[in-house]
């Protein structure tokens, strides 16, 4: 199975792919770890990124489409995998269909963990003062404020391509996260199902 997992910062997202990937057992490819990695350790990449990720803003399409392509081409992809942070931008979907298109390949599904803003930015808020997960500098709220407003404005645009496609299922993120696994489960399987 190939599936994208949209949603603003502070949606789930992270919680539900890790919960999906294990129960379809396929690789949860999470760009924002990656980059934090390749910054971390100073590839060409992570030079690349940096400075975007410092300003809470997006890293250039080129870089993350390289960076896609590289990635989907690991072995441990071939049979399936979820990505988590990409695509953000319809361009970027288009790319991706492309991109499957030459490794024969498509997109199952596109799973939007719907939130409000006010629950985006009072989740995200809570996670920079959480001291269990270490606080990270794009955790700042004016840093979180601005994802969340980059988030709405490209997105919408990506959400209306995937349900174009008819290949967006829409999931209430609001609800604690057993009951949003169970919902993203059902409807994988009903969609599945119709095929």
């Amino acid at each position: 199975m190939r599936l994208v997992i949209l949603g603003g910062p502070g949606a789930g997202k992270g919680t539900q792919a890790a919960r999906l990937c294990s129960h379809l057992e396929i690789p949860w490819i999470s760009t924002g770890e990656i980059l934090r990695q390749a910054i971390a350790a100073q590839t060409e990449l992570g030079k690349q990124a940096q400075p975007y990720l410092d300003k809470g803003e997006l890293v250039p399409d080129p870089t993350m489409i390289e960076f896609i392509h590289q990635r989907l081409t690991q072995p441990d992809a071939a049979s399936g995998w979820l990505l988590d942070g990409y695509p953000r931008t319809a361009f970027q979907a288009e790319e991706l269909d492309f991109e499957l298109e030459k490794l024969g390949q498509q997109l199952d599904r596109a799973i939007w963990l719907k939130v409000s803003s006010e629950e985006l930015m009072r989740r995200s808020i809570l996670r920079g003062q959480s001291e269990a997960h270490g606080s990270r500098p794009d955790d700042e709220p004016e840093i979180i404020r601005r994802r969340i407003q980059l988030f709405e404005e490209r997105t919408t645009p990506l959400l209306d391509y995937y349900d174009y496609g008819d290949r967006l299922l829409t999931i209430n993120g609001d609800p604690p996260p057993d009951e949003v696994h169970e919902a993203i489960l059902s409807q994988l399987m009903q969609t599945l199902a119709d095929k």
